[in-house]
């Protein structure tokens, strides 16, 4: 068992790359899966800001996958560009997810990752997501059948439990560490606190000194640098997963890259290159989804208006254009009144799912 300081002494004197398996990653800072938002076209618009060393899709339910469901081909659409990825697959009968994990090794992805932290109601109630955790057994029983199944990577993500009651993170992470997996990912909040409340970096911590020799990489709540920065030296975990702190930021993985080199991070993108990121992000969604991307574009405008410098009134007409050309005159009202806005709070910030999970 590693204890919190060999983590952190070699998080510093090793190099930047980060090896999860037989894959070399260029960076130790990664995006997490967000359902509905982590897409290859969002994926690709951050890659090309840079610093992004693993991207992960967007939760894909295995039984769907096996059975070519069109909205799940669509979850693992990818690109040459769009490397390192792992799909996240999840399901609660360890064979469908072996099977899936299988699939996705005959057509070519080099990583899965086992969803077991998504607290969603509907997810849960299939005897997924953070419901698997519950049962130490069965968890170890569906973990052993997806890595025997493969010889790609294969990596779990969870929360510490259930319930404060009920930490069972350390323990699995153990287990599965055991049985061949090849990186955890822990998001620091239980099941019950669905997103609201703090991150308990030393449940973190505990995940950490859990495994012999796998990385850990935390998640939760890191919108900046600094945030970064403090999960690794407190946590002493060896890399950081990034969600909606990619989403308010979308450079943030070129600030934390710029940062590892000791380089100046704090920097502002220009009105032209944050205009630049909207169209690029809008057009990569329409090589993949044509005008079904007016509608899918939307629920981003939350996010972006604060960092993007979109005025109230023109990120209100990104949550409801239909057409191109809509999109394409409110990006160029949006560059000509750049700077306008008021309030510097992501419109999201207020809207993300908080309270009692039941209730989602």
């Amino acid at each position: 068992m590693r204890t919190q300081s060999s983590a952190r002494e070699r998080d510093q004197s090793e190099s930047h790359e980060i090896r999860i398996g037989d894959r070399v990653l260029p960076s130790r800072f990664f995006l997490a899966p967000l359902a509905g938002y982590t897409h290859l076209a969002f994926r690709t618009a951050l890659r090309e800001l840079g610093g992004l060393g693993l991207a992960t899709t967007d939760l894909v339910h295995a039984t769907s996958l096996l059975s070519k469901n069109r909205k799940s081909l669509e979850l693992i659409a990818t690109s040459e560009v769009d490397r390192p990825l792992s799909i996240q697959i999840f399901g609660s009968k360890p064979d469908v997810l072996a099977a899936a994990a299988l699939w996705l090794e005959d057509h070519g992805y080099s990583g899965v990752d086992i969803n077991m932290g998504c607290p969603m109601a509907k997810v849960n109630s299939q005897g997924g997501g953070a419901r698997i955790a519950c049962e130490y057994d069965s968890a170890c029983e569906l973990v052993s059948r997806v890595v025997d199944a493969v010889q790609i990577p294969v990596t779990v993500k969870m929360r510490l439990g259930w319930d404060r009651d009920n930490l069972t993170a350390p323990e699995l992470a153990a287990a599965f560490e055991r049985l061949g997996v090849a990186a955890i990912t822990i998001h620091g909040r239980t099941r019950a606190q669905g997103f609201g409340g703090s991150v308990d970096m030393d449940g973190i911590r505990q995940v950490v000194e859990a495994v012999e020799a796998i990385p850990v990489v935390g998640n939760g709540d890191v919108r900046s640098v600094n945030d970064a920065q403090a999960m690794l030296k407190t946590t002493g975990c060896d890399a950081i997963a990034i969600g909606r702190g990619a989403m308010l930021d979308p450079w943030i993985f070129r600030r934390l890259e710029l940062a590892a080199q000791n380089k100046d991070w704090d920097f502002e993108p220009t009105p032209d290159e944050q205009v630049h990121f909207l169209r690029r992000h809008f057009r990569l969604m329409t090589e993949q989804h044509e005008e079904y991307s007016c509608k899918l574009f939307r629920k981003f405008a939350g996010w972006y208006g604060a960092r993007l410098g979109i005025p109230e009134d023109l990120e209100d007409r990104l949550r409801r254009f239909e057409s191109f050309d809509e999109f394409e005159k409110i990006a160029d009202e949006i560059r000509s009144r750049h700077g306008e806005r008021e309030s510097s709070v992501a419109t999201a910030l207020v809207k993300v799912p908080n309270g009692p999970v039941e209730r989602w």
